[in-house]
Formats: structure tokens, C-alpha cells, sequence
């Protein structure tokens, strides 16, 4: 969108990898809730001087999107909401994250054999197979991420993470939500209740994609918003 004369702002989470240069890039420091995260999104406008925008997010940040949508529904004109969930995380995944997190404690950070877990948490079968590219942006990425920065934000988006239905039920603006066939994170029923809860949401689900839908097939990402936000 940015190279199509759209002006974008794109947003890392707080630590998300190891800066070049240490001022570069703060790491989170504490628990942190869902409004808080909406809440930044709009002291990142205030601070640019828009008054409203369109918000693209992915897992985290599409969970960070609906929040967004519901309380502050003057600063949105679009959402779309990809590989994410309104639902309390069940005590499957909380007992797998906390053990990769004293893993990465174990060993100083997202090293092997934990590096193959966190490829596989994001990627599906498709993309392992036929995307080696991929596959390799991922296995660089993991590597580089502060490890104090994803214990917080398990913590947060994990362990802490909070039901949303009803929230989402207030939101106003248009908004898409995706969902990744493959996608053993945020499974594609688990997706569409996320939908379903959000009255002005329509649901759409990409094959051949897992947990990253605009890393895996960008190109068929990149329409569905040029549709959905510009059309």
C-alpha cells in the first residue's frame, strides 16, 4: 500500500527483536493489557497528527485491533483483523507457551531445539513445503527476538489474554477478518467466532496459509485490502 501512494505506519510490538543498537528499540517491561495496547494506538495518532486511520493488525495485533474498534471508534474508519481470536487462551496453549518460555530461559534465548517449535507455531504444511524463503525470514526472526520482551508478552497475550466477544459486539466500523487455513495457533473456527461476535465483520479463510497470512502469500493478501479498505 505504501509504495501505491498510501501513506503507512507500520507499528512493531514493544522489544520484538534485538535492536542494532541498543536506544534503537525499547523492550517491554511489564504485564500490559489489551486497552493498553489500543490505548498506544492512539498516542501513535495523536502523535502523527491523524485524526483517523484504517488499522491492518496480524494475531497480536489483530486481537489489538478489535480492542482498538470497540473503544475508540472514532479514530477507525476500517479494520481487518488476520490469523487472531476473541477467546481466552485454553489450558493447552498456556501449558505449551510457558515451557517454551523456561526453555528460552534454559538456553538463552529462541535457540534449537526450540527454534523449529516456534517455526512450526506460525507456519503450516503449505508454506514448510513451498515457501523456503519463508520458512527462513521466520527462522531469522525468531532467533532475534528479546527474550525478556516475549516473556511479558506471553504473559500478557497469553496467559492474561481476556474474552472479547462481548466487547467486540460494540464495534461500529467495517472490518474483515482472515483467517489462515492451516493455522494451529488460531484455528479457522476459533477465527470465525471472532467474526461472528463483531456485527459489521465479514470473514473470509486463505488455503494454503498458516498463522502469517501476509508473510505466506502477500500478494493475495495485499488484494483482499486494496478491496476491502480502497475499493
Amino acid at each position: 500500500m505504501g509504495r501505491a501512494g498510501r501513506p503507512v505506519r507500520r507499528q512493531p510490538s514493544p522489544g520484538a527483536r534485538r535492536p542494532a543498537r541498543p536506544r534503537q528499540q525499547r523492550a517491554a517491561e511489564r504485564a500490559f493489557s489489551f486497552a493498553d495496547c489500543a490505548r498506544c494506538v492512539v498516542d501513535l495518532l495523536d502523535g502523527l497528527g491523524i485524526d483517523r486511520a484504517h488499522f491492518v493488525g496480524n494475531s497480536w495485533g489483530g486481537m489489538i485491533g478489535g480492542t482498538f474498534a470497540a473503544l475508540h471508534p472514532e479514530r477507525l474508519d476500517r479494520a481487518v483483523l488476520m490469523n487472531c481470536t476473541a477467546s481466552k487462551a485454553g489450558v493447552a496453549q498456556k501449558i505449551q507457551y510457558a515451557a517454551m518460555l523456561w526453555l528460552a530461559r534454559l538456553l538463552g534465548g529462541i535457540r534449537p531445539p526450540l527454534t523449529r517449535s516456534g517455526i512450526r507455531a506460525f507456519l503450516g504444511p503449505t508454506t514448510l513445503r513451498t515457501r523456503p524463503d519463508v520458512v527462513e525470514a521466520v527462522r531469522t526472526n525468531v532467533a532475534a527476538v528479546n527474550a525478556d520482551s516475549v516473556r511479558w508478552a506471553v504473559r500478557s497475550v497469553v496467559s492474561a489474554r481476556p474474552d472479547q466477544h462481548a466487547l467486540l459486539a460494540r464495534v461500529t466500523a467495517p472490518v474483515l477478518v482472515v483467517a489462515g487455513a492451516e493455522d494451529a495457533t488460531f484455528p479457522v473456527a476459533e477465527t470465525r467466532a471472532m467474526a461472528e461476535s463483531i456485527p459489521t465483520a465479514s470473514f473470509t479463510v486463505l488455503d494454503g496459509v498458516a498463522h502469517l497470512a501476509a508473510l505466506e502469500d502477500p500478494a493475495r493478501v495485499n488484494a483482499l485490502l486494496e478491496s476491502f479498505l480502497f475499493g
